[in-house]
């Protein structure tokens, strides 16, 4: 069926657009009285020349699925029916490739697939947790309580992202251009301080010589240096796709003496926040177990994770097994198994959270103030000492002419 482009204004007066898949003009028309919009404008939309290359086409991004579930479970709220909310979504979407799977999971409920089953054909947009809880939603007939939480849940996912990685994003950076920057000065600088020294004639000091003789090896060798450098990073990337080496990498972050604190936090708070979400969502803990360890991030996590879960299948609690994993703070251990002999474990996982959540914006906070003067220092010494390994044999020369 053809799209049209519409605009028009409600009620209110307020102005609004967007897009409708109908068979006629007419249709739209009825379709937009229908949702209390009186219609100004109507067109075919023009077609996309580019619409069959998809790395042309736009992302579908976090945000979007944030804004899917609030706006969904706001619709449901009010009382329309689940096939009228899509199709207000879909007429509203203006992202092209969300527009696609809006349009697909409505014809898949039309066709009288649940949404859970329905949005389980986009695993990369709508994961496990999604699916289950609303699954569990639907089955409950609180679908519009769990669109909320997940929403909710998934802000405070992005938001908790957004910090771990503005918190590494700033010596990484630092690093690259601190590395390329000390390239530069040993393959091109050096070598024109070398050449003036050669003129003196005179032995050079032992630390512009060490200096000297770095950048000569640099520039014999640069080109090995970056293929090198180009195949440990490939070697690494093979390396950490495979199960062993993900292990081995994913232990090794947790033991860094400042990361590896900060990374374990976020680990309890996402942990915590997850099961939370689900358990007062009514998805059953060994499902919510497997489902969390899946979206753990990190394989000794992981496998403290399923580990927990097998546990409890045996008839064990969940505070006994953690506690054991080694991964989990004593104190998170402790909370949960308060939160199981009263019966209230959901509420006080959501403790935890909120609690892991000011812990990670303290140790985020308490990283960027411990990188800056280290980056400053490592700088000012890399920088620093190559310029005055250039300029000692100018003081010694000049101190000669004055003695």
């Amino acid at each position: 069926m053809p799209v049209y482009l519409w605009r028009g204004q409600n009620a209110r007066g307020d102005k609004k657009k967007g897009e409708y898949e109908a068979p006629s003009v007419d249709a739209v028309r009825a379709y937009l009285r229908r949702v209390k919009i009186e219609p100004t404008k109507i067109k075919p939309k023009p077609k996309d020349l580019f619409a069959n290359v998809s790395f042309l086409q736009p992302k579908v991004k976090q945000h979007d699925i944030i804004l899917f579930a609030r706006q969904f479970s706001t619709m449901i709220d009010a009382g329309l029916p689940i096939i009228q909310c899509l199709d207000i979504l879909y007429s509203q979407q203006t992202n092209a490739t969300f527009k696609v799977m809006l349009k697909s999971i409505k014809e898949t409920v039309e066709s009288g697939a649940t949404l859970a089953e329905s949005l389980k054909k986009f695993p990369k947009h709508f994961d496990d947790l999604f699916v289950n809880m609303i699954a569990a939603g639907e089955a409950g007939g609180i679908l519009d309580t769990i669109l909320r939480r997940l929403s909710t849940y998934m802000e405070k996912a992005a938001r908790l992202k957004s910090q771990v990685k503005g918190a590494m994003t700033y010596p990484i950076v630092t690093l690259i251009i601190a590395g390329i920057v000390l390239i530069v000065i040993l393959v091109f600088v050096i070598p024109v301080f070398q050449e003036m020294f050669a003129d003196f004639g005179s032995q050079l000091p032992a630390f512009t010589q060490m200096v000297i003789d770095g950048s000569n090896f640099t520039k014999r060798n640069i080109i090995y240096l970056i293929i090198g450098l180009i195949l440990f990073i490939f070697a690494f990337a093979r390396m950490h796709k495979t199960e062993k080496g993900r292990e081995l990498v994913d232990e090794a972050i947790l033991k860094l003496p400042v990361f590896g604190t900060l990374i374990r936090k976020v680990a309890v708070a996402k942990f915590t926040r997850t099961m939370s979400t689900m358990l007062s969502s009514g998805v059953a803990i060994l499902e919510a177990l497997d489902i969390v360890a899946k979206t753990a991030g990190n394989k000794t996590i992981e496998k403290a994770i399923y580990s927990v879960r097998s546990d409890i299948s045996e008839g064990r609690t969940m505070a006994d097994p953690l506690s054991e994993s080694g991964v989990f703070p004593a104190m998170v251990c402790q909370m949960i198994a308060v939160g199981e002999s009263t019966g209230a474990l959901d509420s006080m996982l959501e403790k935890i959270a909120v609690f892991y959540d000011e812990e990670v914006d303290q140790a985020v906070e308490n990283l960027t103030a411990l990188i800056e003067p280290f980056m400053l220092v490592f700088l000012g010494v890399t920088i620093g000492g190559l310029v005055i390994a250039m300029y000692l044999p100018i003081f010694k020369m000049a101190g000669a002419i004055g003695g």
